[in-house]
Order: C-alpha cells, then sequence, then structure tokens
C-alpha cells in the first residue's frame, strides 16, 4: 500500500509499505478513505517528537470502511463506515472506566520510555512516534486498528466524510478545550492561536455560552475565519495582544484563557528570541510564548486550558502569577471516546458544519506538498485533507 512516511526532519515521502495485517484478536483493518494533516503532525515534521524512526508511517486523523475483523471483534463488521478516534484505548483500565481514555494504562507497549519523563504514561497514539507506542499512523491506503470494539464509532447515515472526519481529533480537542474553560454565562474567553483546534475551540466556546471570544494570531486568513465565527480578533503582529486583552476587558482580563499553539508559539519580544534559539539547539524542548502570555494575561481566579501540545520542558513559567492569582489550569490529550457520540449528534442537528475548516483537497500521493503548505501557511492553507 502507499503510505505518508517519515524520514527525518522536513522529509516526508510517500512510499510503497506492506499491507497491515490482524495482529491481535481485538483488531481491524479500517481502508481509508479520508484522512487530515494535523498542527501536531507539524511537530514531528520539525523532527522536534524524539523517538521517531525513518520509514514511520504518520497521521493520526483518518476514517474510513472496515474491510477485516479479528476473531474478537463484535461490535464491527465488515463494510461498517468508521471514524477512528487518534487516542488508542483499551475501554477496561482504571481510566478508561473513568472516562479518562487519553491516560489508558494498555496501550502504550513503551510505556517505559515515558515513565522516564514524565512519570507515568499515557495512551498510544496512531502515527505518534515510538514514544506512544510506535503505532502505524492514518495517512495511509489501510490502517491497523487495535481495541476495535472500543474506539471506532459508525458513522450515522447521511453524513459525509468531511462532516465527521475532524471528530477524530480537532473538533472534541477544541471543544474538550472549551469544556475545560467550566464557561460561565457572561464570561469572556480568549484564545491563542486560530489553527484548526483553534478555530473549533472558538465555536465551542459559543456552543457552551461564552458571551464573547477574543481570538489572537497572526495569520490573515485565520483571524477572518475566527471574525466570521463571531469572534473578536487581535493580530499580535500589530499590538501587545496582552495590552490589548486588558483594554478590551476593561483592565481585569479575560475570565477563561485557550492556548492552542502549543511548542511551537511565536513571541515577538527578546524571550521568544531565547525561546527559539534554546529550542533549536535542545535547551528547551518548547517555546511557551503563547502559554506565558495566557497566564499572566487571565483574570484573577480564571482558567487556563492548555489543549496545545508540549512534549518536554519549557522555560520561564510564571509560577508566581499561576499562584497569586489563583488561576487554574487544565490539560491533557483529549479524550476523544467521550465526545464522539455527543458530538456528531451536534453535526446531525446543524450545530456545526466542520467543514468550514478545509482549505485543501489533495491525493495522498500528494501529502509532502500538503505538508509543506501547511507548514508555512502558503497558499492561504488552514487545513488538508489527504485522499487515499
Amino acid at each position: 500500500m502507499k503510505a505518508v512516511c517519515w524520514h527525518g526532519s522536513h522529509d516526508v515521502r510517500v512510499d510503497t509499505v506492506p499491507d497491515p495485517k490482524i495482529l491481535n484478536p481485538g483488531d481491524a483493518i479500517i481502508k481509508i478513505t479520508s484522512t487530515a494533516i494535523c498542527g501536531s503532525d507539524l511537530h514531528l515534521y520539525d523532527g522536534y517528537i524524539p523517538t521517531m524512526k525513518s520509514g514511520d508511517i504518520l497521521g493520526h486523523e483518518f476514517m474510513g470502511e472496515v474491510v477485516e475483523v479479528g476473531p474478537n471483534v463484535k461490535k464491527l463488521k465488515v463494510g461498517d463506515r468508521v471514524v477512528v478516534p487518534f487516542t488508542i484505548s483499551c475501554g477496561n483500565c482504571f481510566f478508561c472506566k473513568r472516562d479518562l481514555w487519553s491516560l489508558c494504562d494498555n496501550s502504550n507497549p513503551n510505556s517505559g520510555l515515558v515513565e522516564k519523563m514524565y512519570g507515568h504514561s499515557p495512551s498510544g497514539l496512531f502515527g505518534y512516534s515510538h514514544l506512544l507506542g510506535g503505532y502505524a499512523g492514518g495517512q495511509a491506503e489501510y490502517a491497523r486498528v487495535p481495541f476495535a470494539d472500543v474506539g471506532p464509532l459508525k458513522v450515522a447515515d447521511g453524513l459525509s466524510d468531511e462532516q465527521v472526519l475532524f471528530l477524530t481529533d480537532i473538533f472534541p480537542t477544541g471543544y474538550m478545550a472549551a469544556e475545560n474553560c467550566d464557561i460561565e454565562p457572561g464570561d469572556t474567553v480568549a484564545v491563542w492561536g486560530c489553527g484548526p483546534v483553534g478555530q473549533f475551540a472558538i465555536r465551542s466556546a459559543f456552543m457552551l455560552g461564552a458571551e464573547r471570544v477574543i481570538a489572537i494570531d497572526h495569520i490573515p486568513e485565520r483571524l477572518q475565519l475566527a471574525e466570521k465565527a463571531g469572534a473578536e480578533i487581535i493580530n499580535f503582529e500589530e499590538v501587545d495582544a496582552g495590552v490589548a486583552l486588558k483594554e478590551m476587558t476593561g483592565g481585569r482580563g479575560p475570565d477563561r484563557c485557550i492556548e492552542a499553539v502549543g511548542m511551537e508559539s511565536h513571541g515577538m519580544d527578546a524571550m521568544g528570541v531565547v525561546d527559539k534559539v534554546k529550542q533549536a539547539v535542545r535547551l528547551e524542548t518548547g517555546r511557551p510564548h503563547a502559554l506565558r502570555q495566557a497566564i499572566v494575561a487571565c483574570r484573577k481566579g480564571g482558567t487556563v486550558s492548555i489543549p496545545g501540545v508540549y512534549g518536554g520542558f519549557v522555560d520561564k513559567i510564571p509560577m508566581g502569577a499561576i499562584v497569586n492569582k489563583a488561576l487554574t489550569l487544565k490539560s491533557g490529550q483529549t479524550h476523544v471516546h467521550r465526545y464522539l457520540r455527543p458530538l456528531m449528534e451536534r453535526i446531525q442537528k446543524g450545530d456545526i458544519d466542520p467543514t468550514f475548516v478545509i482549505t485543501h483537497r489533495l491525493n495522498l500521493e500528494q501529502a509532502s506538498h500538503g505538508y509543506e503548505i501547511f507548514k508555512h501557511k502558503k497558499d492561504n492553507c488552514i487545513k488538508v485533507v489527504l485522499k487515499p
């Protein structure tokens, strides 16, 4: 089969690789009909996530048709059309039973590697390094899906691939980021980053009752898309976002802050330059400018929600602001399984049409081009969908 494979920093290729096979009795094989390039994939593309190996298959946002099932699979059958959560969960451990699916104890066979860094291992992830299981990803023609009775969700009749594809990651991620804010009526929510996750966080914040949403970015087409959703916008290249937020909230600051940028945020000040240099020479694993700004900007007693991906260590986090302003911080890989059905129902009811975020539709063979334009924001690119 054809698959998008990682061969080093800024080097992805479409290779011919062996077809996946049933390895465990609970596996299923999916023929992929739609897949996507995620902002998280750019951290792999840029070489910032360790334990990648040349030839690893990328991709964790995918869906398709079941073509084979293992003998223990009872809930799926050949021909079923399914979306597949990017987090891999067993369904039976302490955490899965508590609806904390991305913390599954049993899906990362390389958990010992992560425990050295984090103390405990999160769940395995599709296509996201050997640190998180070494699972082949879904930017391919076929994929093996373990725990097939737990993860994949059958697609409701009448819904297209593009309407449901983002249930695999970015829609639940944006929604959980907003839900983690514990939004109350009248709240003002500030969102750093207007990429795909930020766009879904903006819309989710409104769905959950925010009165105002303020979106922060510097890419014109992203800001325009946020504004179209009803958000007020700040271009951080034109004004100091922290100063602007104070002015827009009467000096109090946003009630809730969502940091949807992650480990490669851009700082316009001296610290931003220092972060970039330190990350380049691996003295710091992330550039947390947006996180610092969200913590400082948030009002006293407010909440900072962090869906942005961080892989290791970051510097100069303002703990004094967190403690002395009595802030609540919430984060985590998305518990996708928790949101699949309720968010599919929202799509069916017309509360949201997730296709709004798609700007480019490419063949799988064009994946290298897709990564290039997504990384460098060329051709007004916001979201790339690949068709195997």
